[in-house]
């Protein structure tokens, strides 16, 4: 029924606007065309100013009405230290554009009314001033050349990445209909890969590898937490359709875009408390939050920075709103230091779980029969310092704490110590010459199986290398599975065979 109303009143002005058109037309006939042309266009001139008088007191006026909320200026300053270079260009920008603005709008309506059609009154052609040509192409030309080095010295500052060296914090933002998953590094300080194939829902949504070592202590929070003065790197993605990643108070505003990763860095300069108390000098943020409220808190007190989405990104956009903590560095480091790496709490022990801390669920295994069976190799020797003393050349020692991310050759981080101990041992005795053994149970291709060996060989020999060990002293074999410990018919004896061994060739 609203609808119908709207349509017929809006039928009835149109048939209003005729009658008059009509009627203006029989008063001008009546009149006289001169003298109704002359009216006409005096009202027209007059009415051009009023408009224009109007226009600008309303786009001057709402401007700074709305410059505290929406513009970046009073209490809402940046709370970042590239932001204050945006707000600068921001300023100086809106300042040149701003006298263009209002001259070449008061000119257009002033000529509109001042050289309105007359009776009597002749055009004059200026076919050429070269005075004027200069002037009005000199001037935006200095003033467009400045904005632009301007914008150009901001933007590089700005998007600058990481150099070498610097200190910061790395996290991740992964958009998605419609949350963000955020993901922080572990102890370790860095991100493990991902892998869109990887992705399964609610057991790792994010497609995380846990054949990658720095994935293992990651975490996802349902918050943003950052340390105050630290540089931040935000790398920013989707796994769906386009979001943006926009932090209002930061000045950080970047897309997230389906297989193109982007980032953002940034220095939060205030914390949450700093701004907050920023903000209680300004009478309007001393009203009550919630009006229902008159002796509740405050809006000031009630203030928090936010991640927002500030693309279309679906009916549920307005969702993915997300709180943003800025904390003293004190406090950030207690914050995640509480937190739960995502692999212990949802992925350790799991079927799912293809860390090297975990195997697959082995496939049924047929009993070896007298014809199919691998004689077993001789049970070698766990591997001290203590014991490569003792031990004759061609003896050979297993390596228990040296592992591997699983069905790769990359090393564990706790194989170091167990190295550096062989490192030690080969400059004290300089005279001593090794072999690295890899093996590996009979799971798979043997012809893969003993790729994996050797490169796993070769990656112990690449470790010790990179000591200071002269590579002419060591020799790495894979052996695959030719040479098990134990049979390979249950879960624990394939776990035996899956070794690295230490050979003392010449002492």
């Amino acid at each position: 029924m609203t609808g119908l109303i709207a349509i017929a009143s809006v039928v009835l002005l149109g048939v209003v606007a005729v009658q008059i058109g009509k009627i203006s037309d029989i008063f001008a006939k009546i009149r006289g065309e001169e003298a109704s042309q002359h009216e006409s266009n005096l009202f027209n001139g007059r009415l051009g100013l009023f408009f224009v008088v109007s226009f600008l007191i309303f786009c001057v006026g709402s401007a700074w009405y709305y410059k505290n909320d929406m513009l970046g200026y009073g209490p809402h300053v940046s709370a970042s230290a590239h932001g204050e270079w945006l707000d600068w260009l921001f300023n100086v920008t809106l300042f040149f554009t701003g006298i263009v603005f209002v001259l070449t709008h008061l000119a257009l309506f002033w000529f509109a009314y001042k050289y309105r059609g007359e009776t009597g009154r002749k055009s004059l052609f200026i076919v050429h001033d070269n005075k004027l040509e200069v002037i009005w192409t000199a001037i935006p030309a200095v003033v467009m050349f400045g904005l632009v080095i301007s914008g150009l010295w901001v933007w590089n500052n700005a998007m600058d990445d990481i150099k070498e060296g610097e200190d910061y914090l790395e996290i991740e933002a992964t958009g998605s209909q419609f949350l963000w998953d955020i993901r922080y590094p572990g102890k370790d300080g860095a991100l493990g890969t991902k892998n869109y194939k990887l992705i399964l829902p609610g057991k790792n949504d994010l497609g995380q590898d846990w054949r990658d070592a720095k994935n293992l202590d990651d975490f996802k929070a349902d918050e943003i937490v950052l340390p105050v003065g630290k540089k931040i790197r935000v790398r920013i993605t989707a796994k769906d359709v386009l979001h943006n990643f926009d932090l209002p108070h930061f000045r950080v505003k970047m897309d997230a875009i389906p297989g193109l990763p982007t980032y953002f860095v940034f220095t939060p300069k205030l914390t949450t408390e700093q701004y907050r108390l920023q903000l209680k000098k300004y009478a309007d943020q001393n009203v009550p939050y919630d009006a229902a409220e008159p002796n509740g808190p405050k809006r000031w007190e009630k203030f928090e920075y936010e991640l927002a989405c500030a693309e279309l990104c679906g009916k549920g956009h307005f969702s993915m709103r997300k709180l943003v903590k800025i904390v003293t560095p004190q406090e950030y480091e207690k914050w995640a230091a509480a937190q739960v790496p995502y692999y212990e709490q949802n992925v350790k022990g799991k079927e799912w779980d293809t860390s090297v801390t975990v195997e697959p669920t082995p496939a049924p295994v047929v009993e070896p029969t007298a014809t199919t069976a691998v004689p077993a190799a001789a049970a070698p020797a766990e591997f001290s310092a203590a014991a490569v003393e003792k031990a004759a050349a061609g003896s050979v020692l297993q390596l228990n704490h040296v592992t591997f991310a699983s069905a790769s050759s990359a090393l564990t981080p706790e194989s170091s110590k167990e190295l550096d101990v062989i490192v030690e041992l080969l400059k004290k005795s300089t005279k001593m010459t090794v072999e690295i053994d890899g093996h590996t149970d009979n799971v798979g291709d043997k012809a893969k199986n003993k790729k994996l060996s050797e490169d796993r060989a070769k990656a112990v020999e690449a470790y010790v290398e990179s000591k200071g060990i002269a590579k002419e002293r060591m020799n790495a074999m894979g052996y695959g599975d030719a040479k098990p410990l134990v049979p390979n018919t249950t879960p624990e004896n394939k776990q035996k065979n899956r070794r690295t061994e230490f050979k003392i060739l010449t002492k």
